[in-house]
């Protein structure tokens, strides 16, 4: 079982045009928004990352209007462990539990999936909270990352895991976001 004390939700690259081209986008940003406001919610520390912002665009307002309290963190390569800056926001955190949303399954999800669990972190993808511009894309993507030992869960799953108990306001905000 999840324990909100060590664990961090990691927010991979849903940007601009790119993001409205995924499978199901429109429940895909449901489930982001959700996760996002799930784990400010539980105070889970939340690292944001974006694929090259200048020419991707910004992350969806689904997303970035939850983050005000944060910038993203740019990249140019396609895991997120392969950025400096990331690695040093995820080490301070101290958690080694980390739930991974965003796009695409097949790529920037699953490289840095790959490396975060070389490194010795526990990974959870949420699998209603990534996608692929082809879902086929996104079903190998999940079947490769259970194999190398990541887990995978959904958005209500993991939130009320990490919840425990049915009561506190973290409980009141987390049932009204599912609702």
């Amino acid at each position: 079982m999840l324990d909100r004390n060590k664990t961090a939700l990691v927010i991979v690259d849903v940007q601009g045009k790119l993001a409205s081209l995924m499978s199901d986008s429109e429940t895909l940003y449901q489930n982001l928004s959700v996760m996002t406001q799930g784990a400010k919610a539980l105070q889970l520390p939340v690292i944001w990352l974006e694929q090259l912002p200048d020419k991707l665009g910004p992350t969806i307002p689904q997303i970035a209007e939850h983050l005000t309290d944060q910038a993203p963190i740019a990249k140019n390569c396609f895991s997120g462990c392969q950025s400096i800056d990331f690695m040093d926001a995820l080490v301070s955190t101290g958690c080694k539990n980390v739930l991974l949303v965003g796009i695409e399954a097949h790529i920037c999800v699953y490289q840095t999936a790959m490396d975060l669990l070389r490194k010795g972190y526990h990974v959870e993808v949420i699998s209603d909270a990534v996608s692929s511009r082809n879902a086929a894309n996104k079903t190998v993507a999940l079947n490769r990352m259970q194999q190398a030992g990541a887990s995978i869960s959904c958005t209500e799953m993991v939130l009320f895991e990490l919840q425990g108990v049915a009561e506190g306001e973290s409980f009141r905000q987390i049932l009204n976001l599912i609702k």
